[in-house]
């Protein structure tokens, strides 16, 4: 059954493909743009002719009576649309025939130089770097070679009078204090031109305090100023006295520069001796200026020892101040301030280690190791001392006038900060009475407070007492 199906199903196909070949005369019928190829087959080939010399395009007769006209209006048209490009004066410049007016005008080369390679510059086009590089390289071995030096003159120093201070305190060196940054054998690194030494244990003082503030060496600036104006590596001395140790009086001795920032600027000098006497008037040497509260002092204090003293180390002695009412520098005005500053009874001595930036040589520390001696023997001296009657009686009264001036200046701050507590007194006492919830001390405390503003409300008037006949 399956054999006769498929040899029905060959017959058929070859039937049908028989029929196909024979049957179907013109090939071009299914073939919709058989007419087109043929008008390609027969279109000429012109080559190279001028657009006026083609010979138009022939059309078929079957075109000739109605389709001929509208292909030659459809062409007019594409030729009035392309017509406003013939114009002369819409294009300048244009060459009608086909090329440009400046055609003939040869192009421009391009001609590269020949530029060498930025590998060999010149120095000279860095000299801002190099300055620059080089400043900062000179400041780097300057502060290193500065911060070198300052060290090694404060460990001579120390090292050179060691002994000295050995033998007049008990404690060289220790402050107290566990762990001190800075601190290599007692000598306290504050900065890298600043040191101190601290001393206590003698009768008579809390303490010694000996700063030593030497040249900025380590900052290139501050040397280069130092060339216009220069300093000296100094040593200040600060000696706090016990409290009963020495009578109340201001005295400073000190050369003409430092005289005039002592007398200007620190506070205890500018009110109780303003005023600057030449040295020579008490036997000093010239160049030094005398600032002193109380004469009697004066001749108590500076006596032979000292004008030895003067006269030989004077270029090594920078000051001399002491003083009962020592509060340091002058402050700015201030209406805020209650109460007078805290002040110390302190002797003051400041020492010139080096002369005109140089520093002292063996000879010359020699020279001023006895200054030290000097303030010893001050120290002894101003606990032995006593102002006569007169003089502790017109010390007082110059201590009583200063505090009766401060007072005065004083005054309305401190009664604006005492107005400021009372109310804050009522405040506290209103809140702990509305906190008791108790209506009959409220009350009370209402009642009161009226009675007091009324009383501060009422006009006050003054009684005239009359006596009787």
């Amino acid at each position: 059954m399956k054999l006769w199906i498929v040899v029905l199903h060959i017959v058929l196909v070859g039937t049908n493909l028989w029929a196909t070949a024979h049957f179907q005369d013109d090939p071009t019928e299914d073939n919709e743009f058989a007419e087109f190829e043929d008008f390609e087959e027969e279109k000429p080939i012109v080559e190279n002719v001028p657009k006026s010399e083609q010979p138009m395009p022939q059309f078929e007769d079957e075109d000739k009576d109605g389709n001929f006209e509208e292909d030659k209006e459809s062409i007019e048209d594409v030729d009035n649309e392309f017509e406003h490009f013939k114009d002369r004066e819409e294009f300048e410049g244009l060459d009608m025939n086909g090329g440009s007016a400046d055609a003939k005008v040869q192009e421009p080369t391009l001609v590269i130089t020949k530029v060498p390679l930025h590998l060999h510059a010149r120095w000279n086009a860095f000299y801002l770097e190099i300055l620059m590089i080089a400043g900062l390289l000179v400041y780097f071995i300057n502060y290193i070679a500065g911060k070198s030096k300052n060290y090694r003159i404060a460990d001579n120093w120390y090292n050179d009078h060691r002994q000295i201070l050995s033998e007049n305190f008990s404690l060289v060196g220790d402050t107290g204090k566990s762990n001190d940054e800075g601190s290599i054998n007692g000598l306290i690194k504050e900065s890298e031109s600043q040191y101190s030494i601290y001393c206590s244990g003698r009768v008579g003082c809390d303490c010694l305090l000996i700063e030593l503030k030497l040249i900025k060496r380590q900052d290139l600036v501050a040397l280069l100023s130092h060339l216009v104006r220069p300093q000296n590596d100094q040593a200040h001395l600060r000696i706090e006295l016990a409290k009963d140790e020495s009578d109340n009086f201001v005295l400073a001795v000190a050369g003409k520069r430092t005289a005039m920032h002592l007398s200007k600027d620190m506070a205890d000098i500018s009110v109780y001796c303003p005023e600057r006497r030449s040295g020579q008037k008490f036997n000093l040497p010239a160049g030094f200026y005398v600032m002193s509260e109380i004469s009697e002092a004066t001749s108590a204090i500076l006596d032979s020892r000292v004008f030895q003293a003067f006269n030989k180390y004077g270029q090594y002695i920078d000051y001399i101040h002491i003083s009962d009412q020592y509060s340091g520098p002058k402050q700015q005005e201030d209406t805020n301030q209650l109460t007078m500053p805290e002040v110390k009874r302190v002797l003051l001595v400041g020492i010139n280690i080096s002369i005109k930036g140089r520093l002292n040589t063996n000879d010359n520390q020699d020279k001023v190791r006895p200054l030290l001696q000097l303030t010893f023997y001050l120290l002894d001296k101003l606990r032995r001392f006593r102002l006569s009657k007169e003089g502790k009686s017109k010390t007082d009264k110059n201590r009583q006038k200063v505090e009766e001036a401060f007072l005065k200046t004083t005054h309305a701050a401190r009664a604006e900060a005492a107005s400021a507590r009372r109310e804050e007194r009522r405040r506290v006492e209103k809140e702990r009475i509305l906190q008791e919830e108790d209506p009959d001390k409220q009350r009370k405390w209402e009642e009161k407070e009226q009675r007091r503003l009324a009383k501060k409300r009422a006009p006050r008037m003054k009684q005239l007492k009359v006596k009787a006949l």
